[in-house]
Parts: structure tokens; sequence; C-alpha cells
């Protein structure tokens, strides 16, 4: 059907361009580091107007990598992190900071942090307490552990939960000799972020309905367990276990992109039809029928050999060329970029990367919202904010001066 003529996905307006799904929800964000920055700006994104609530120094992430101007206030873990946010700055130590967070969360929907309960109750904003100044108010608190176990309480960063979930053996299923390591990605804080997204949508929907606030945890250590091993429970699903742990698709050693006349390749035949056609492509035809491959008398043999001739195969041809031919051919495969080549992918460098300004900065690689809505897009309406940016304007709506 001509994109003109598709009703079924509207395009935006103009009324509707900066107006995502959480236009009007306003969200009091007391978050540092990664976990509840990635949080708050995936809410941002979708339209919400998060107040970030800083002391004095800043988030300590803005001091994670080099900035080009502002001498380590705007790194950039910082900018990743923390764009459609305004920034208030305020030592919540002081009477006069305390005072004007209780006017703040007064006007708030979601009240967010991912400090230690007992940090936050040192400082007078609890649950109870901050329920006390807003009954109807959605109270995120991302921990490292659930209150209910023996960690309750302690300090949790990425590498410590990916430690306690199993990740730093996960390689290991696939090579025994492999370093014993997380991986390498803040996986933990970024899934974590993700969960609280999702409970902060669903305390929102449940207090559209009831018109009830409530108090939400989200526990890195068992969500992102629950997460990470969903499919590498497998035998161990069942009591006793019916097979080992680990997905058997997924920790294979074969499990790897060929290597091309320029580069990788991953390629995944959904059967051997396609199987066939791929070597064929690459100079191998009638490949099952191959003494090479008939000669393995066992199962382990003919994977091993499969294999060989799957690579032996993709060198035929340039990455490119095998886009084409796989496309042509209906193969499943993608170009497996190294992680700098993903600038010049053809796909990202229209769809993901765009290049902004940072007033602070200059200018800077923005990923853009990954979602898609007809009605309310997701967008990047703010930079992220330098410290303090707009306490005088969030301080003048919560204390008018008519």
């Amino acid at each position: 059907m001509p994109a003109d003529t598709d009703t079924t996905a509207p395009q935006a307006t103009a009324e509707t361009t900066a107006a995502g799904p959480l236009r009007g929800v306003r969200i009091i964000d007391l978050t540092q580091f990664v976990l509840g920055p990635y949080a708050t700006q995936t809410l941002g994104d979708l339209g919400a107007d998060v107040i970030k609530v800083e002391e004095a120094a800043g988030d300590r992430q803005r001091h994670s990598g080099k900035a080009p101007r502002s001498k380590g206030t705007m790194g950039p873990t910082f900018v990743a992190f923390n764009r459609n946010k305004r920034s208030v700055a305020l030592d919540l130590k002081s009477p006069e900071g305390a005072d004007a967070l209780r006017a703040l969360i007064k006007t708030g929907d979601v009240f967010i942090h991912n400090m230690r309960p007992a940090a936050v109750a040192r400082l007078g904003f609890a649950y109870a307490d901050v329920a006390a100044i807003k009954p109807d108010i959605v109270y995120v608190e991302a921990m490292g552990y659930d209150d209910a176990g023996p960690y309750a309480g302690l300090q949790a960063f990425d590498d410590l939960i990916q430690s306690a979930a199993g990740a730093c053996g996960l390689e290991q299923l696939v090579n025994e000799d492999a370093p014993f390591r997380p991986l390498p990605s803040l996986l933990a804080d970024k899934t974590c972020g993700l969960f609280a997204v999702i409970a902060t949508l669903a305390a929102l929907r449940h207090k559209e309905q009831t018109g009830e606030g409530q108090y939400v945890a989200v526990p890195m250590l068992e969500t992102f367990t629950g997460f990470l091993m969903a499919e590498h429970l497998y035998g161990h699903t069942f009591v006793p276990p019916t097979s080992g742990f680990g997905h058997t698709t997924t920790v294979t050693p074969h499990r790897r992109p060929f290597r091309t006349k320029d580069g990788w390749m991953t390629v995944m035949p959904a059967n051997a039809q396609q199987s066939a056609k791929f070597m064929e492509l690459g100079g191998l035809p009638g490949a099952y029928e191959l003494e090479r491959f008939t000669s393995k008398t066992s199962g382990k043999e003919k994977v091993a050999e499969y294999y060989a001739m799957m690579q032996e195969a993709a060198l035929a041809h340039t990455c490119d060329e095998w886009m084409a031919l796989c496309r042509t051919h209906s193969v499943p495969a993608m170009t497996a970029n190294a992680p700098l080549e993903i600038f010049d992918d053809p796909q990202l460098s229209q769809t993901l990367f765009e290049t902004r300004d940072l007033p602070s900065e200059g200018p800077y690689v923005a990923m853009k919202p990954g979602l898609r809505f007809a009605r309310t897009p997701a967008s990047i309406r703010r930079e992220p904010p330098t410290i303090g940016e707009h306490t005088a304007e969030v301080l003048e709506e919560i204390y008018p001066t008519n």
C-alpha cells in the first residue's frame, strides 16, 4: 500500500510533535549514576516532565569521562542518560532545600530514587514521608536487594549485581576456559532501569483507575537475575532437572558470526533449504550431498562440518554482497558490526543517530528513542541539563510570585 494511503499509521501533526504519551505526568527524580537516570530519561522521552533534583556538585555521573568544555560536569555518560530533564539544584540537608523538595512533591505524580533506603530515610523522604505530603504519589524505590533477604540494605553497583546473578560465569557455559568476569556492559543497571519504567507505568495505570498511589520496589538482584536466567534455567526448570543448565541454542560455541571477504556476517538459516542456498551462493552447491559431510558418522561431527562449510561459503563474498544475495534469496542474515562501525550502519545511521548541539559543550551524538508512536511520538525535547539549569524556573512554578 502506498505510504500516502496507509491509514493504520497516521503521521504526527504539529500539535503532537512534542507530546509523548506521558505528557502531563511529572516525575520527581532523585536518581544518580545509570539505573535511575536511564529509567527517568526513558520516561522523559515518552513525554513526562522530569525534574532532576541534584546536589550542588551534581549527579556524580557527570564526572565520568571527558567533557569538551565544562571541566567534568557534562561527561559523556551523563549526557547519554539525562536528556529530557530539568535540573534543580537543592541541598536536601538544609531546611530550605528540604522544604523546596516537599513543595515540589506536591506537584508530582511519581517520586523515584535509587539511594539506599536508610539514606533516603535519613533525609526525610522515605515512602511514609512522601505519602504524607502527596497521598496519591507513585513512589518508586530502586535498591540493590529485596528487603526480605539477608542482603537487604547492602550497597549495589552493576558489577556486584552481575556477580550475584551469575553473569560472570555465562561465558564459561560456552568456553570453560573463558575468564570469570561481568558481561562488558552496564547490563544490570540498564535492565533494572527498564524494569523501573515498567513498574512506574503499571503503578500510574493503577492510579488512573483507582486514584491510589503506592510504594513500588525495584530490587536489582531479583529483577536482573530473573531477566538474565529466564532461558538458562533450561533443564533445571523442572524438579528434578531433566537436563543441564544453560539454553543450548545460546551457549553453543558455534553461535558466532562468519568471516566474509571484508568483515563478519551472522547467518541464521531457518531450515536446511536456506542453509543449502547460502552454501550454494558461496560456491558449495549440493553441500549436504558432499562426501566431506556425508562421511561424518556422528551428529557432533556433522554439526562441526556444517559450520565449517558455512564458514567456507561466507568467504566468497563481501558483507554488502551477502546482504544483497540473502535478501534476494530470503536467507536471514545481517552484517556483524564492530562497535565503532555502528555509526556507519546504513540502518542505524538513518534511524538512531542524530547530531545535536549541547549549548555548554557543542555538537554531540544522540541516540533517538527507539519506540514509535503514531499519535504521541517519543522525542528529544530537551538537551541534558547543566547543574541547576532550571532551578529558578521550577521554583517559580511551585512558589508563584503572582
